[in-house]
């Protein structure tokens, strides 16, 4: 077995690779005109406008380069890591546990509808969505609070495919994908059918995805483990499948209802336990895993209607019921990074065979926006309002029937108003307030007893302990201000002022309530606490964190050029990450800064060259005095530079050639004022596919990291700060045809 030899490597040796790789694609005749692109529009301000209206970075995905995607990974996770400036490395896992957006969090939607479980905040989101169904990604960045909470990185909306007019129009899509250090057992198949047509005003879109997953394994030829994040799930052994349906009628032009639903299924198998106390997370090949499967059971449902002819304007009414179920990993007691099981009795096998917990979140509402013009005032004037009500009822236990938090259930509702006004032909002015207020009922339980070590031969028993509720109420105004100005006809400046809001983590409030050493027993009188000890959820007076953004940036097309250069910063002065030690919300200081940068040129018309690079960093108030003192840790910003060169090369005869350079920065920053380093590695890799016309479809064959290169998966090593290695060298062949 080949000895590991992790990369390190510098930015700029990294883009110097890049830039070298891209050197081996041929090149073609120049030609004589300039490639025009056409012009993008966005449902970003929840209503659609051309991108140069809109005062923010909003990035669009289109078809194709999902399709281009697909050939490498399935994951949405990955496809935006390499495309987003801003956005994480991938865990390469169905977690996305410490992926972040500029640091802080991302609000998912498909179709306009959040997906997050905003009462416990989950990571297992993006993994899940198929991009077989995707039609476009809209990102925008930044701060935001235009559909509720959690945008407080940015926001990104998968908008899912469209019928067609006709007869059904039918596409089939395989692919098989295994790792070269063992094939047979990594083998990883994928199908994907999907019909759409319609006729005499109704339509239909049907989307059904399977696929399994083997063994996985890293650049050493070593296999990776099933949980390497304790509790997430991993990359392997899993079978998942997704089905999607769209039902419309469009009764005249600009009038439409229609309803879809998407539904979810996923099962990981896990066959051995992980070993954490080791320099890296591995298979613990001497413990077989003992517990229940990691699973996932989703469905989601809308209905929506759109009338471009109502009296105010253009409507649309959007209802909508998300159904969310998902079982995490069981996981044995390991000192120091699973310090805290759900107690046995047994000291001496102190891990309660329970020890695994499955989430519920059932999450209803109904969203009206309205896009009112007012040419009156001023021509091209126009008001987007409207409000939102939105339920959701959260639950959470351990796999025999005990409540690990209270079950929670919570009203939200919201009015909105955006106005949008072109001062002159070349200036845009945008700002707007949205309030929103919360009515949140917590109830009593008895949150189980608890095994809590604190060092590799003390431990405590943190008793059971009554949890009491109560109802709370608080609320968030937020506030945005921007412009954009024409320095060209193509060519823009934009920035503004935007606000966000995530909410507390009140589900971790209640499941982690009393996990400190206040309410601890000695293993040997594991009952001490006084009879009717109680802790109160009021003590930690529940309020949104809210995430003030300042953007500045440029950008456009110049011909075959397109691209662009962003420049932010975001503060916040609240936490929501709950302290075990006081039972309250960590209160802190944040600030986080960063540019990115784009650019794509179609130097030929068989030649494609385009890159993004982003450079982040922040700092926080580590001991809460007022300073912005520490770094802010890995699992926030794990590299402050990363950076994707592509290259895409199309021959005459169909046959297209793609190579992708993917790199990140080290980083080996003090993340408290004890000066605590956790160093992050640099990494670099490499990957190609072709694509070739065959048998009436679109045959490719890929290869992810290239030259099987070693290296940390930055993301997954800053969940736990532990050493998780990234995957080794895969291969794919897939064919795509429609008829």
């Amino acid at each position: 077995m080949r000895v590991p030899r992790p990369l390190r490597l510098s930015p700029r040796s990294l883009a110097a690779a890049a830039v070298g790789t891209l050197a081996w694609i041929p090149t073609a005749t120049a030609q004589q005109e300039p490639i025009a692109l056409s012009e993008i529009t966005v449902t970003a301000t929840r209503a659609e406008r051309p991108i140069e209206q809109v005062p923010t970075t909003v990035r669009v995905v289109e078809r194709a380069e999902i399709e281009q995607q697909l050939q490498f990974s399935p994951s949405p996770a990955a496809a935006l890591s390499k495309l987003i400036p801003g956005y994480s490395a991938s865990t390469e896992t169905i977690s996305g546990a410490s992926e972040s957006f500029r640091g802080r969090d991302l609000l998912v939607m498909i179709d306009g509808v959040p997906m997050n479980t905003p009462l416990r905040d989950v990571s297992r989101l993006l993994s899940m969505i198929d991009m077989n169904a995707v039609e476009r990604i809209e990102v925008a960045s930044g701060a935001s609070s235009l559909y509720g909470a959690g945008a407080t990185g940015g926001t990104v909306n998968f908008i899912t495919r469209r019928p067609v007019e006709g007869k059904p129009e039918v596409t089939v899509s395989t692919a098989l994908r295994a790792f070269t250090a063992n094939a047979p057992a990594s083998l990883a198949p994928e199908t994907s059918v999907s019909i759409r047509g319609g006729q005499n005003g109704f339509d239909y879109t049907i989307i059904g995805t399977g696929r399994m997953a083997g063994r996985t394994y890293d650049g050493a030829g070593r296999e990776l483990p099933s949980d390497a994040m304790l509790g997430q799930g991993g990359g392997d052994r899993y079978w998942s499948g997704n089905l999607f349906g769209r039902l419309g009628y469009t009764f005249t032009p600009g009038r439409r209802f229609e309803v879809q639903g998407m539904m979810i299924g996923l099962e990981q198998n896990p066959q051995y336990n992980t070993l954490y106390s080791g320099t890296y997370a591995q298979p613990n090949f001497n413990s077989l895993y003992s517990g229940r499967s990691v699973s996932e059971k989703t469905a989601s449902f809308q209905a929506r209607y759109t009338d471009s002819g109502f009296v105010l304007g253009s409507l649309s009414l959007l209802a909508f019921y998300n159904d969310t179920n998902k079982r995490f990993n069981y996981s044995d007691y390991s000192y120091p990074y699973n310090s805290l099981v759900y107690y046995s009795g047994n000291p001496s096998s102190p891990t309660s065979a329970f020890n695994q917990t499955t989430l519920h979140s059932r999450r209803y509402g109904l969203n009206a926006t309205v896009d009112t013009p007012l040419d009156m005032l001023r021509q091209g004037a126009k008001l987007t309002w409207g409000a939102d009500v939105s339920r959701d009822n959260t639950s959470q236990e351990l796999t025999d029937g005990r409540a690990v938090f209270t079950p929670l259930a919570q009203t939200g509702l919201a009015g909105f108003a955006l106005l949008q006004v072109p001062v002159t032909d070349r200036l845009t002015i945008r700002g707007g307030i949205r309030y929103e207020q919360f009515d949140l009922t917590v109830s009593d339980f008895i949150r189980p007893d608890v095994y809590y070590g604190v060092s590799p031969s003390l431990a405590y028993i943190l008793p059971a302990l009554n949890v009491t509720g109560g109802r709370f109420r608080y609320s968030a105004p937020t506030y945005n201000l921007g412009a954009t100005f024409k320095l060209t006809e193509t060519i823009d400046i934009y920035g503004g002022f935007s606000q966000g809001f995530a909410l507390p983590d009140v589900g971790a409030f209640t499941r982690r309530a009393g996990l400190s050493t206040a309410y601890a027993c000695p293993v040997s009188r594991p009952n001490c606490l006084p009879v009717g000890t109680t802790i109160s959820y009021a003590s930690i007076a529940p309020r949104a964190q809210l995430v003030n953004n300042y953007e500045l940036g440029i950008r456009g097309r110049i011909g075959a050029f397109r691209g662009s250069i962003a420049g932010f910063i975001s503060t916040s002065e609240n936490g929501v990450t709950f302290d075990s030690v006081t039972n309250q919300l960590s209160q802190q200081k944040e600030m986080i800064y960063g540019v990115e940068v784009t650019g794509e040129m179609a130097v030929t018309e068989a030649l494609t060259l385009g890159g993004n690079f982003t450079w982040r960093e922040g700092r926080y108030d580590s001991n809460k005095d007022g300073r912005l003192d520490s770094a802010l840790p890995n699992n926030r910003i794990a590299n402050p530079f990363r950076g994707t060169l592509y290259g895409t090369y199309r021959f005459e005869n169909g046959v297209a050639v793609r190579l992708e350079g993917v790199g990140f920065s080290g980083r080996n920053e003090p993340i408290n004022i004890a000066g605590t380093i956790y160093p992050i590695r640099a990494g670099f890799t490499m990957n190609a596919s072709v694509s070739a016309p065959v048998a009436g479809g679109q045959a490719f064959l890929s290869v992810n990291n290239l030259f099987d290169a070693l290296y940390e998966n930055p993301t997954a090593t800053s969940v736990r700060n532990l050493t998780s290695y990234a995957w080794g060298r895969t291969v794919t062949a897939g064919f795509r045809r429609s008829f």
